[in-house]
């Protein structure tokens, strides 16, 4: 579970992108010496102290009239906007640059923590120029080294001590749902369709809700919390690319949900942002309902509902397991019946199978389809049990992990949903050598 947002900033060349992949342990971030390379913001995820937090690698804060400056600009505003703590990274052997007090005023005003990450400080020579930047106005200064670790560790330590409290669960026993897609393909409306009022702004400008926004509402004595997500408007005017900043908004309602609905426009033909946004709550392993939205304007007899279905299927292959629904916002048809799919989704989700049965259903898989043999060795699958819910998750004992191919993995899920039914939801499987 993510437990809180870093934002990295700072002047381009000053080892942002070198800080953002030593926080999470892999070269996710273009890294060159020359000013400004870090264009668009990255995430990733640091482990630090047992919390997950999120970190974002951000463009350089550019205060000079040249190209990208509004761009960059925006960016970093955004990774402010989202942050619950924000590192400022400066150059230790530059010193305090005639910029840093500009944009040392630009991040007091954003009323985050800010920690100053005084950066290249390999050389013992320049350990105490870390003092000056204490000028900037900023309590928690450190001497680092994002090449060599130096001073990352006690800068994590304070990044966890910085964080809020944040509490997920608003209302226990409540069932969490989220309303993600790309901008403009109506998630504010069905949310509005939902609750039958004007809690959220509506409007056919892609990015108009700016925030997360989360509504609780109540339905034959259950509670729901539904999670409706943004794309961006600042100022009257679009930024940055609008994709980028869909998918974090996107990330951080999957989180908090136990049932995603991913909302496609029927109007318009499938894009790659559509397979990227619904990845990400596959990669979640979240329970997912495809909701098929402004279906009011189709021309059903040029396309009926059954090629929509195939479709979708064939875009989304790795997504099988999820529902499609077509609804429109705009006429409320249908839209009574996404509440019944997200109980019957997030029930499929909490199912338990006892391990007796389980096990029987093992037992008539392999005897009509007996584990393959590789290198003269076969594969044997001891026996099975489910140990979580949300996702429903699998232990496979097995004689060697190694002779487990993906394909009879896929066959035994196919054997446990011809018995059960998991609409609605992935299932997650752990093989282990006994």
């Amino acid at each position: 579970m993510i437990e809180g947002i870093v934002a990295i900033v700072g002047q381009p060349n000053v080892g942002k992108s070198t800080l953002f992949n030593r926080l999470i342990g892999e070269r996710s971030s273009i890294v060159l010496d020359e000013p400004g390379v870090t264009r668009d913001r990255l995430y990733g995820v640091c482990n630090w102290l047992t919390k997950d937090i999120r970190v974002i690698d951000t463009g350089g804060i550019v205060l000079k009239d040249e190209m990208f400056k509004e761009e960059v600009m925006m960016q970093v505003e955004i990774a402010i906007d989202e942050a619950d703590v924000i590192i400022y990274v400066v150059d230790a052997q530059i010193g305090i640059s005639q910029n840093e007090h500009r944009i040392a005023k630009t991040l007091h005003k954003s009323k985050k923590p800010v920690i100053v990450a005084v950066n290249k400080i390999d050389d013992v020579a320049f350990q105490d120029r870390m003092y000056e930047f204490y000028n900037l106005g900023f309590t928690d200064v450190f001497a680092i080294s994002s090449i060599h670790a130096i001073g990352v560790g006690d800068l994590l330590d304070r990044v966890v001590e910085l964080l809020p409290q944040k509490h997920i669960k608003a209302v226990d026993g409540s069932i969490s749902f989220s309303i993600i897609g790309k901008p403009n393909v109506g998630k504010s409306s069905i949310v509005n369709a939902l609750l039958n009022q004007q809690r959220v702004i509506v409007s056919d400008i892609p990015g108009t809700t700016r925030d997360a926004i989360d509504s609780h509402f109540k339905v034959d004595q259950q509670d729901y919390v539904v999670i409706d997500t943004a794309g961006i408007r600042k100022r009257g005017k679009i930024y940055e690319k609008i994709e980028k900043y869909a998918l974090l908004r996107s990330l951080s309602a999957i989180e908090r949900s136990d049932v995603v609905c991913f909302v496609l426009d029927a109007s318009e033909p499938i894009t790659e942002l559509d397979k990227h946004v619904a990845g990400y709550a596959h990669n979640l392993n979240k329970p997912i309902i495809i909701l098929l939205n402004k279906w009011d304007v189709v021309d059903k007899e040029a396309q009926p509902f059954v090629e929509f279905e195939k479709e979708i299927k064939n875009a989304f292959g790795y997504m099988a397991y999820a529902p499609i629904l077509s609804v429109s916002a705009l006429s409320k048809q249908r839209i009574h019946q996404i509440i019944p799919l997200i109980n019957e989704v997030y029930e499929n989700a909490t199912n338990r199978i006892a391990t007796s049965v389980l096990n029987e259903i093992l037992i008539e898989a392999m005897m009509l389809n007996p584990p393959p043999v590789h290198k003269g060795k076969r594969l044997k699958v001891y026996y099975m049990t489910q140990i979580d819910v949300l996702p429903p998750t699998f232990i496979l004992h097995v004689n060697d992990q190694k002779l487990m191919h993906f394909s009879y993995q896929r066959y035994l899920e196919n054997k446990i949903r011809d018995t059960f039914d998991f609409t609605g939801t992935s299932l997650l499987f752990k093989i282990k050598q006994k």
